[in-house]
């Protein structure tokens, strides 16, 4: 299912690209709203998994009471970073031939937890084969362009994306998180593949995402320093690119649209 959008700017330098692309609002914004990204934000495979399984048990009627109270509290997730990396999944997912083998909500043991790493961690295809795909995402409803989530030197999209191409020590944890979630599974065949490419061309062949949810007026300036500087640090055959999505609506009001097949 696509993700409607219109084309705000591209451009490019070096081995990053980068492009806004403003969402247009109506039946097709809607579906894909209540369709792949709910499903990742709601981890709705998962969640039908366990249901399935556990009331699959033999229970007393008190035990069917007590599993029936538990199942209910699965709410929908309703932070605006959480939906915002859901839409960015969804749409990677959709457009940019990413897999993403494991929904990361089913490791937030605690609610209110945030995965260490990187926000997103999977493979993209390429032809027959696959190459590691890492990435960011951010939401910024700030009256700045670009806002301060593109450029800060810790938190910033531009230095966490330097770290996943650079950081030995964050690729490994990030290797050994995803080895146990794909082993034994089909995945197994393609993170092998995107390992092995990784290593021997000396940790260069990968791909990178920023992803920047916004909801003001789309300009360049939100991507274009970021996308210069990356373009000047990486080297091919890393390729790494910087995607702003332009919401119609305020980002508050994304957990609400996702829940509600993007009616606003």
């Amino acid at each position: 299912m696509p993700f409607p959008t219109e084309v705000a700017y591209q451009s490019h330098h070096g081995c990053v690209s980068w492009q806004g692309e403003r969402a247009v609002a109506g039946d097709d914004l809607n579906g894909f709203l209540g369709g792949p990204v709910a499903a990742r934000l709601n981890d709705t495979e998962g969640g039908e998994e366990l249901r399935s399984h556990l009331r699959g048990l033999s229970l007393t009627g008190m035990g069917q009471d007590a599993l029936e109270e538990v199942l209910a509290t699965d709410v929908p997730e309703e932070r605006d970073w959480a939906a915002g990396e859901a839409l960015a999944e969804a749409v990677l997912e959709e457009h940019h031939d990413v897999v993403l083998p494991w929904n990361t909500e089913r490791d937030k043991r605690n609610p209110f937890a945030s995965l260490p790493g990187a926000d997103i961690v999977g493979f993209q295809r390429d032809g027959e084969s696959h190459r590691l795909a890492l990435g960011e995402v951010k939401c910024s409803s700030e009256e700045q362009w670009p806002p301060q989530v593109m450029s800060g030197r810790s938190g910033g999209i531009g230095h966490q994306l330097d770290t996943l191409a650079s950081n030995l020590g964050t690729i490994c944890q990030l290797l050994k998180w995803l080895l146990p979630r794909v082993k034994g599974t089909p995945h197994e065949g393609s993170f092998n593949n995107a390992c092995t490419r990784y290593f021997n061309t000396g940790r260069r062949d990968l791909a990178l995402f920023g992803i920047l949810i916004r909801d003001k007026e789309a300009r360049e300036l939100d991507l274009r320093a970021r996308g210069r500087s990356l373009g000047g640090s990486l080297q091919v055959p890393t390729r790494c690119r910087l995607i702003a999505l332009y919401l119609p609506w305020p980002i508050s009001q994304l957990p609400a649209a996702i829940q509600q097949g993007g009616a606003s």
